[in-house]
């Protein structure tokens, strides 16, 4: 297929690499030229703007840093409203809030474009392997038309129901995996200022009641566990801002909703508290420094 293809930063390069192994052919656009470049010179077309990208495509993918980029960038002047095909399906990929996801989608539909939400998974690593997990709000029509392309970038693609529904999965897991994880971060440091060994403590965790993901596969604790964030310095997987735009994302959501998210709302602060530190570029299990001394 000639897809256009807009936002090519951390996940939106490798994605639309992973693309063209597949065989499709690109037409990409970026605000940052340097983006651009760096997928031009892989023979990817060159676009001058989000109007451009869309026009002479068979279909339109966006990856993109926030809701106020992806409404921007669908619905101004000049945006991929203003230049795609009639017919022609959309599939975003950002993290957005469900309620900009669905307004877009119903301005799509009213133009006459089938549009799915498809938030992803996996981070950079991922990317770059193809092994991304796409969870995806549309019609189940529009769903099994992005699936094969999605397969391209994608080892798992997960129907979450209408538009907004993939945002609503990635921001809630999304919730749980934060809480999840400041609780881990709590235990260990606690254990360990009370004179345990952190390994000890984790292997006990691990197989009791205790036991998650942030604790037996990512634990935060440094010395646990190779090959992991904590391992190194807190460098590499998903940073803490990154965290944090989820989070705010999920309060925003749940206040329109009128939904009580009590501990969210605490992982939020947290995480604000955090990154006002100066370690919002550390991957998010790096909250055990609000626990534990270096």
């Amino acid at each position: 297929m000639k897809i256009g293809f807009i936002g090519l930063g951390h996940m939106g390069n490798p994605m639309a690499r992973n693309l063209l192994k597949h065989g499709h052919t690109l037409k990409v656009f970026d605000v940052v030229p340097d983006l651009l470049k760096r997928l031009t010179d892989q023979g990817c077309a060159a676009a001058t703007s989000a109007r451009d990208c869309a026009s002479g495509v068979e279909l339109v993918i966006t990856m993109l840093p926030s809701s106020p980029h992806v409404k921007r960038v669908y619905t101004a002047e000049h945006g991929v409203l203003d230049g795609v095909g009639k017919g022609v399906p959309l599939i975003d990929c950002s993290t957005i809030d469900p309620h900009t996801a669905r307004d877009v989608a119903m301005d799509a539909k009213a133009k006459g474009n089938p549009m799915v939400d498809a938030p992803v998974s996996g981070g950079t690593g991922g990317a770059e392997a193809g092994t991304l997990t796409f969870m995806v709000g549309g019609s189940v029509e529009d769903f099994e038309r992005a699936k094969p392309i999605l397969q391209c970038m994608g080892k798992n693609i997960v129907h979450c129901g209408d538009a907004g529904n993939g945002q609503v999965a990635k921001i809630c897991n999304n919730m749980m995996l934060a809480i999840e994880m400041i609780a881990t971060a709590e235990g260990m440091a606690l254990a360990a200022k009370l004179g345990m060994d952190p390994r000890i403590f984790a292997s006990i965790a691990n197989t009791s009641s205790g036991r998650c993901w942030s604790s037996d596969t990512y634990n935060p604790y440094p010395g646990v566990l190779e090959n992991v964030p904590s391992a190194r310095g807190y460098s590499g997987g998903f940073g803490s801002d990154l965290m944090l735009k989820d989070l705010t994302l999920v309060t925003e959501a749940a206040k329109a909703a009128r939904q009580p998210v009590v501990l969210g709302g605490m992982a939020q602060q947290l995480y604000q508290m955090h990154s006002a530190m100066g370690n919002g570029a550390l991957d998010f299990s790096s909250i055990i420094k609000l626990y534990k001394k270096d």
